[in-house]
């Protein structure tokens, strides 16, 4: 028998190495779970097991909020009805330093509270924003960081189709995690706007005035848009999250009403066509689909971690290095940090849960303080030079004028205001437990 460090080299360093060379998350794990079931599960019986396991891990009806919140997010970008937001809160804001940066947040944040997908807010905010900022004398370093910044908050705030990953592949109840993330998602969108505001104004040149921002306009046309089509946005994330946190109804039927409420909002508006139905099914459809493959792959990599003994071992070797929770903490938000340098945000759950959430048990860590900060950690993830998932996504859609150094630069206060949110989750926990403890106690 195989010791417990031999398997742990073989299945951790075996998929990290696998990631490292560019090989797909769901491929990676595919392979070094094969090789693991072949050696620690009786060969031919294991490979057997391994698919018996798999079919069980994504045959879970605590699963079906994924593609429903997905939905939400694919249907008002492909009915254009995303614009129409965007369009509505810029005429509410006016004379603010920095004022289409700050449009950039405000409009992330209200997508973050509809879309399931940080890439798809991104994108769309990338696209149809920045080339307008930089064609007003936007520099390049107020103009791109914030659209990435509030790309990124969208992990935080429900519905999030990552925050339903993290809670099913650990346990976490997925509403006391989706409720948790609120706070810590406002917090960052307005220190994001107070940032933009203060830079603005300290150095004007970076966002020139835009002299048709203080056009005097009527209440009807300042509120028109808010009143027809930010508000009703708006109340779908009320109808979501109102739901989830009053305790009447389970994260999939909160899922189910958000898309129904989405649907029936696109419809009153006629934008709903047949092509955009078709676009916005098949997206859901890629994403979900993606995503329950690698929920297949993680729960056979953590079931094969703890037959071979590899997850006891790692387990106890750490723990026994720590006297102070709080130390062991730390040390973990440390390695996420480091990892998400290197690698995706589904890696970084399926290599680290299977070996945090048993110590998290063990040293009776509470598991929505400690979800939420894996997701900021996550979340810095996605802005870490040089492999961040959202600089790539905005070095797709930015104007070539825009260099991958101007990129990275424009990303670093965003996060240095995230690694300060995580330092006061970390010393103040209410901030990620009060709001679940309210409905939950």
């Amino acid at each position: 028998m195989m010791s417990w460090q031999v398997a742990a080299w073989i299945m951790l360093a075996g998929s990290m190495a696998l990631l490292f060379i560019g090989m797909p998350v769901a491929l990676t794990f595919m392979v070094v779970n094969i090789i693991g079931a072949f050696i620690y599960m009786g060969g031919e019986p294991g490979l057997v097991q391994l698919v018996r396991n798999g079919v069980s891990s994504i045959s879970v009806f605590a699963l079906t909020p994924i593609p429903l919140f997905v939905l939400m997010g694919e249907i008002l970008f492909h009915t254009g009805l995303a614009l129409k937001v965007i369009n509505g809160i810029e005429r509410l804001i006016t004379k603010v330093p920095g004022r289409l940066a700050v449009v950039a947040v405000v409009s992330g944040t209200i997508f973050s509270a509809i879309s399931g997908s940080t890439i798809a807010t991104t994108a769309m905010l990338g696209s149809l924003m920045l080339p307008v900022m930089l064609r007003r004398g936007y520099h390049p370093s107020i103009a791109v960081g914030p659209i990435m910044a509030i790309g990124a908050v969208d992990m935080l705030i429900p519905p999030s189709a990552l925050t339903v990953l993290l809670g099913s592949l650990s346990g976490i109840s997925i509403s006391k995690l989706l409720i948790g993330g609120v706070m810590p998602g406002l917090i960052l969108s307005m220190a994001f706007i107070l940032w933009i505001v203060c830079c603005a104004s300290l150095y004007p040149h970076l966002a020139p005035i835009e002299e048709d921002a203080n056009r005097p306009m009527t209440f009807w046309e300042r509120w028109s848009l808010f009143f027809l089509y930010v508000l009703p946005t708006l109340s779908i994330f009320a109808i979501v999250v109102g739901a989830l946190a009053a305790g009447w109804a389970t994260p999939t039927e909160c899922a189910a009403l958000g898309a129904f409420a989405t649907i029936i909002f696109a419809l009153l508006y006629r934008a709903l066509t047949i092509q955009a139905m078709i676009k916005s099914l098949q997206g859901t459809a890629g994403i979900s689909g993606m995503i329950l493959f690698i929920i297949l792959g993680a729960t056979s990599f953590s079931q094969i971690l703890s037959f071979s003994g590899a997850s006891t071992g790692l387990v106890a070797s750490i723990t026994d290095q720590f006297t102070s929770s709080h130390a062991l903490i730390g040390c973990m938000m440390l390695i996420l940090i480091l990892l998400g340098i290197f690698v995706d945000q589904v890696s970084m759950m399926m290599i680290t849960l299977p070996i945090f959430m048993p110590i998290v048990q063990k040293f009776n860590i509470d598991p929505v303080w400690f979800g939420v900060m894996f997701l900021i950690c996550m979340q810095l993830g996605l802005l870490l030079p040089p492999h961040g998932l959202l600089l790539m996504t905005m070095r797709g859609v930015a104007p070539k004028e825009v260099t991958m150094g101007q990129i990275f630069i424009s990303v670093i206060p965003f996060l240095v205001m995230s690694l300060i949110l995580l330092a006061a989750v970390f010393w103040i926990p209410s901030i990620a437990t009060w709001l679940p403890n309210i409905e939950f106690s």
